[in-house]
């Protein structure tokens, strides 16, 4: 009979699962990057639409808070 050694035979199952799961999350990284990049070319992200009138709006709810808040400090 032939005796055969565990240990050997252990790390023959730890490399080949290792390699399994080495090369399964390689291909899983470069599916996930070949998708975005395919993605981003047909459906690019629209620009964002700057309206100034807004941000104007804004200051001046600032500027009165600002001013309101100074005469509150200096009446007491």
């Amino acid at each position: 009979m032939e005796e055969t050694n565990l240990v050997i035979e252990g790390f023959k199952f730890m490399g080949l699962g290792m390699s399994i799961v080495f090369s399964f999350l390689v291909t899983m990284i470069i599916s996930m990057n070949l998708m975005s990049f395919v993605i981003h070319k047909f459906f690019p992200e629209p620009l964002p639409v700057a309206t100034p009138s807004a941000s104007q709006q804004d200051n001046k709810k600032v500027i009165a808070a600002i001013t309101a808040a100074i005469k509150h400090h200096r009446e007491g």
